[in-house]
């Protein structure tokens, strides 16, 4: 008597080349897997997160959390997984977007967020290379319209802006804060993301009291009301 054959399901490898398509089957059949993603049609798996990554990815996700909920019509989503293409499902640290009824670009389908959210943010260690090769290339082509990463070595903040189709450094204010364009009121004191001894929330709370950030929610309402 012969014996059926077991089919295994596939599942998701380190270095496998695979379409979008192909990559969310086999990570739908995977729901104990937490993050990986499709760069380029290969699949990068996390390795170990330190405990400088997991500290400064609470921190900048708790302040874009708190920038959303002070503006209406933005939403931030931790560790998201977003089709840009057939051959690439990126999973960033942190992405902050303006919903598609208020005038954002990005939209959900199938589950998963399509299209590019306005911000996304990195912590990079271990993933430097890629953050600042392969991703940084795919956020721009894709049209994220700001790229924040922090670097844990050496310690440094990059924010750039996407500015014609291409990545610019966004440069510190007179009082060495940065400084969204897309988001007003989204301020960053670069300091106070490595001195413990200084808050990261006082330059969000500066920058949402601004008459910016007031006007950008007064826009927003705007667009909302024209497209109902």
């Amino acid at each position: 008597m012969s014996l059926a054959a077991v089919s295994l399901p596939l599942v998701l490898r380190k270095g496998d080349r695979l379409t979008a398509v192909e990559f969310l089957r086999r990570w739908d059949g995977m729901p104990d897997l937490k993050h990986a993603e499709l760069i380029g049609g290969i699949v990068f798996m996390p390795s170990p997160v330190s405990s400088g990554h997991g500290d400064q990815h609470g921190h900048l996700a708790g302040r874009a959390w708190f920038y959303a909920d002070q503006t209406p019509g933005c939403r931030m989503s931790p560790e998201a997984t977003w089709v840009k293409g057939p051959t690439d499902v990126p999973q960033p640290d942190v992405a902050l977007r303006i919903l598609p009824e208020y005038g954002g670009q990005s939209a959900i389908s199938g589950g998963y967020f399509r299209g590019a959210p306005e911000l996304v943010i990195e912590i990079s260690n271990s993933s430097s290379s890629r953050d600042l090769g392969i991703k940084l290339e795919l956020y721009r082509s894709a049209g994220v319209k700001e790229y924040l990463t922090i670097l844990l070595k050496p310690n440094r903040v990059i924010w750039r802006q996407l500015v014609r189709g291409r990545y610019k450094e966004i440069a510190p204010d007179a009082k060495g804060l940065l400084r969204s364009h897309v988001f007003p009121g989204l301020w960053l004191d670069p300091a106070a993301v490595w001195d413990p001894a200084k808050s990261l929330r006082a330059a969000l709370e500066q920058g949402i009291k601004s008459p910016e950030h007031a006007a950008f929610v007064r826009r927003l309402a705007a667009y909302r009301k024209k497209s109902v």
